[in-house]
């Protein structure tokens, strides 16, 4: 299963939630995986190094015979070649195979050692998705979209990263709206490649997790005993997810709320900006313009 949608959206929150499910093995952005987890050894979401995570080190072991960091790097120089949102929707590589290849290792080696039915990547971008579809993955998507003035707000606040305390990166109002309108184009061609997608708004998980969640888990053919959930309140266990938002490391009680702060944090020419530039792809996943 792959987790789509531009950062800030809600993919963390969602694959956290559909990790609870029997059967299902969340494995966070693994994009990021070979950088963050193999070369920076960053932590797994159990709050382990990548790198002394047994998880992990058992996946490396099956799937490649370990972590080598040649094999990062060459991971990397492909996904500078291949996978690249220009390329889509018409992906074609010599390399494209090989690049593949890997994630389909890492695919097959940690639904192996956690003994699930479905592995979940929430590596977000479409590129991806493309290439593991022309290669041969036949992934099925999840396409998670959020109000882009949320998304704009978010984007714009300060955040520290938990694993070093680093300031996450922060962008404007004009580049959000274009990548959020990108990122949410290109997944909605994947259907003409045959690709199943579906469809989940943040809002809507937010409002009604359970309905949200049952509903998802029937179209996925999942387990949807949902013990886990008690109202708006999640129960979660740790996750071994490569990488992420701080989500990632939340354990126990979490609560489950629709944040509105952009309504009086986002300020009112951001929030035109935004707004103008999305106003399409706003009318059709059903959020309100401007005056909103």
């Amino acid at each position: 299963m792959f987790l789509g949608g531009l950062g800030r959206s809600g993919t963390t929150l969602l694959e956290r939630l559909l990790g609870e499910l029997p059967g299902v093995v969340p494995l966070g952005e693994v994009v990021h995986l070979w950088a963050r987890g193999v070369l920076a050894d960053e932590p797994c979401g159990c709050g382990e190094p990548f790198g002394r995570c047994p998880f992990w080190r058992e996946v490396g072991e099956r799937a490649f015979g370990g972590w080598p960091s040649e094999l990062a790097q060459r991971v990397l120089a492909l996904r500078h070649r291949v996978d690249r949102t220009r390329r889509i929707p018409a992906v074609g590589h010599p390399d494209l195979a090989e690049y593949v290849n890997a994630y389909d290792r890492v695919y097959s080696a940690a639904m192996d050692v956690a003994g699930g039915t479905v592995v979940v990547d929430s590596s977000k971008h479409a590129s991806l998705a493309f290439c593991l579809s022309a290669g041969g993955v036949s992934p099925r998507v999840v396409h998670v979209v959020r109000d882009p003035r949320a998304v704009a707000h978010s984007w714009r606040r300060t955040v520290a990263r938990p694993e070093d305390g680093r300031p996450m990166t922060r962008w404007g109002a004009m580049r959000t709206s274009l990548h959020w309108s990108a990122q949410n184009l290109a997944l909605d061609l994947l259907p003409r490649r045959g690709v199943q997608v579906i469809r989940v708004r943040y809002e809507d998980l937010l409002a009604d997790p359970r309905t949200t969640l049952t509903a998802l888990a029937a179209e996925l053919g999942l387990d949807a005993r949902l013990g886990f959930l008690d109202g708006t309140t999640a129960s979660l266990g740790p996750a071994h997810t490569a990488s992420g938002n701080p989500m990632r490391f939340a354990v126990g009680q979490v609560r489950l709320f629709h944040d509105d702060a952009w309504r009086g944090g986002l300020p009112p020419v951001q929030r035109a900006v935004v707004s103008g530039l999305t106003a399409p792809l706003m009318t059709k996943y059903g959020y309100r313009g401007a005056a909103a």
